[in-house]
């Protein structure tokens, strides 16, 4: 008979993120992972001695999926910068399971919006917002942030299965979202006291 096949550790550990994506968290375990393989419980404890470390690793995966995925440009949205927020709510709405892995579980370390805005993670983002409107890099990542919050609460949303997808409207709520930021990114309105009889008083970038 030809030997067995070697299990991996990368093996083991795109079996637990096909399993996270079909069924969600909670059915991963050794047991559940070594049924997906094939094999016995042993090649999973050899490279993953605890449950908790075999997550780490799945998280660990799933989160650079989901920022290739976002990032990968979608030809049927001319705007990249939107394409990525579009692609941000369409991953929850395609990966639920996956989508609460990654920003609902013990294992999401969530970091402060503003660290999020200024880490160089934005970059991608932060770049291309720039070249569209003529934003500086601070007036940008500031845009970029409000966005955020916005595409991250319609994909929580959807993938707690509490929205219905339409993606040609959330290609309108951010559209017009982006559009009404940057406006105000650009004459710095800081308050109503700056518009005075529909005149918008500030500095135009």
């Amino acid at each position: 008979m030809p030997p067995k096949p070697k299990i991996t550790k990368d093996m083991i550990i795109e079996a637990g993120f096909d399993i996270v994506r079909k069924e969600g968290e909670q059915s991963l375990n050794v047991r559940r992972v070594a049924a997906e393989l094939g094999c016995s419980t042993q090649p999973v404890m050899y490279h993953f001695s605890t449950v908790n470390e075999l997550k780490s690793a799945v998280y660990e995966y799933a989160d650079n999926f989901h920022t290739e995925y976002i990032l990968t440009p979608d030809d049927s949205i001319e705007d990249k910068f939107l394409s990525i927020g579009i692609k941000y709510i369409r991953f929850a709405f395609e990966n639920k399971h996956l989508f609460r892995f990654i920003f609902q579980s013990d294992h999401f370390q969530n970091m402060g919006l503003r660290d999020l805005i200024y880490s160089d993670y934005s970059l991608p983002v932060i770049n291309p917002l720039c070249e569209k409107t003529r934003l500086s890099e601070n007036q940008a990542r500031d845009v970029f942030g409000s966005l955020f919050i916005c595409a991250h609460g319609a994909a929580d949303l959807l993938a707690n299965n509490s929205l219905e997808y339409d993606e040609e409207y959330f290609k309108r709520l951010l559209k017009n979202t982006l559009n009404g930021l940057v406006t105000v990114a650009k004459y710095d309105i800081r308050s109503t006291d700056q518009i005075d009889g529909g005149k918008i008083h500030g500095n135009c970038c």
